[in-house]
């Protein structure tokens, strides 16, 4: 007779959108693997709104993120709260050698970044950052056929999608959104927003800091870290930007240079409701792509697609090897972490690549936020 399985504790630091509508809901579908045990916000609404939603004895609750990031009840921290939050959050849970799941982007300056490598150095703990797309069964499928490929002659990436609340909406989690923070807590939060896109941008990279500038910063560490982070996956590093158009109002486009080929980014969100979300690969013959849809309506499948020319003929084929999704994916991975020590892909100093490709855009377009 088999042991029983382990059952993993969790707790979450952010009671926001992305807790509510994948987070809490996928965790309780995995509560064989893992339990919440603790939930941490600055409101005490969201607090007993996501206690209520938790399968089985419900979390305790707190205000304190030190005070989860200590217990003995918890050995996962899911630090998925404002990006503002990630950096001191990650480094009290590695304080508490806990293992620090944190969703994307993991930091948004050299200084958060540094704080939270050196913080993982000196812990028992460690660090998985939540680029969920990156575990698609199709995506690695589809790397395993770029990476068969004679020599890639262009690649494109786009995320053009619609706002968020199309999807939310019809996610069938109905979340709620709460207001009954303090004052001390709004102004802290814009303190430290303020403070973030400095760092990021006028210390790190010597952008102007524009409404402009910040917004665009703002949408490369949240949509665009997706992105991002499956090129670079797919096809290393860009050897430099070759232009740029960013309009944070609009779409956005990025031409980067690769070894022997150029790699088109475009990106925006407009009111058109569909989910356009893909990585497109070309050789001489064949044609690599992964599609994916919408993340908060859960079941919709990630597809990859291959053309190519077989003996002289046109051969297409939609490839959809299974309806796991990528969170459920994501969790089997980080499960593996916790219990067995098997290392992810998806490391702190993984992510901390995706920030110097910020860093390139930002630099190329410079002139673009200049006198405004």
């Amino acid at each position: 007779m088999s042991s029983p399985r382990k059952v993993v504790k969790v707790g979450l630091i952010g009671c926001g959108e992305v807790a509510q509508v994948i987070h809490i809901p996928t965790l309780n579908h995995f509560n064989e693997y893992f339990k919440i045990t603790y939930l941490c916000d600055v409101s005490q609404q969201a607090l007993a709104h996501c206690q209520s939603k938790v399968v089985g004895s419900p979390p305790k609750l707190t205000i304190d993120a030190s005070e989860l990031c200590a217990s003995p009840d918890v050995e996962v921290v899911f630090i998925i709260n404002s990006t503002e939050y990630h950096a001191p959050h990650a480094v009290l849970a590695l304080q508490n050698d806990k293992v620090a799941f944190i969703e994307k982007p993991m930091a948004m300056n050299e200084r958060d970044a540094s704080l939270i490598l050196d913080a993982e150095r000196k812990s028992k703990g460690t660090v998985m950052v939540g680029y969920v797309r990156r575990y698609a069964t199709a995506f690695l499928d589809a790397v395993k056929e770029i990476g068969g490929m004679e020599k890639i002659t262009y690649a494109r990436v786009r995320d053009i999608i619609s706002r968020n609340a199309f999807f939310v909406d019809q996610s069938g989690t109905f979340p709620k959104k709460f207001s009954d923070y303090s004052k001390a807590d709004s102004e802290e939060l814009s303190q430290r927003a303020t403070d973030l896109v400095q760092q990021g941008l006028a210390h790190d990279v010597g952008v102007p800091v524009t409404k402009e500038s910040a917004a665009m910063w703002s949408l490369l560490g949240g949509l665009g870290s997706h992105d991002l982070s499956l090129m670079r996956e797919a096809l290393g590093t860009p050897q430099s930007v070759l232009g740029c158009s960013l309009n944070p109002a609009s779409i956005w486009n990025v031409l980067f240079q690769y070894p022997g080929f150029a790699c088109s980014y475009e990106s925006g969100v407009d009111e058109i409701p569909r989910f356009d979300a893909h990585l497109e690969v070309y050789s001489k013959t064949k044609q690599v792509a992964v599609q994916y849809d919408s993340p908060y309506v859960k079941g919709l499948p990630v597809t990859m697609t291959i053309k190519e020319n077989v003996d002289g003929s046109y051969q297409e084929r939609l490839v959809r090897k299974t309806y796991e999704d990528p969170y459920t994916l994501e969790y089997k991975e980080l499960y593996a972490l916790v219990t067995e020590g098997i290392p992810v892909k998806t490391t702190a100093a993984d992510a901390v690549k995706d920030l110097k490709i910020f860093q390139m855009i930002m630099q190329n377009g410079k002139s673009q936020f200049e006198g405004k």
